[in-house]
C-alpha cells in the first residue's frame, strides 16, 4: 500500500472515530438512565434518570470530542 493511501485512510479513521465515539457516549448515557428508570426503580423516576444520563453522555462525548481535537490539531 502506497504511504499516501495509508495517510488517507488514517485521516479517515480518525474522523469516523469522532462520529462513532460521541454517538456511542451518548446512547451510553442514555441507556444507563433508562435502565436506572426503569429496572432498578421499577418506572417510578421515569424519565428523570434518562434525562440526566443522557446529558451526562452528551458532556462525555463533547470532552472527547476536544481530546480528540486536541490529538488531531497536535498532529
Amino acid at each position: 500500500m502506497a504511504e499516501e493511501e495509508r495517510g488517507i485512510l488514517t485521516e479517515l479513521a480518525r474522523y469516523g472515530q469522532i462520529g462513532t465515539t460521541f454517538a456511542a457516549s451518548i446512547f451510553i448515557g442514555f441507556g444507563i438512565g433508562w435502565w436506572l428508570d426503569n429496572k432498578l426503580f421499577a418506572g417510578k423516576t421515569t424519565p428523570w434518570f434518562s434525562f440526566i444520563f443522557l446529558g451526562f453522555g452528551i458532556a462525555a462525548g463533547f470532552k472527547h470530542l476536544w481530546d480528540l481535537s486536541k490529538k488531531i490539531s497536535d498532529d
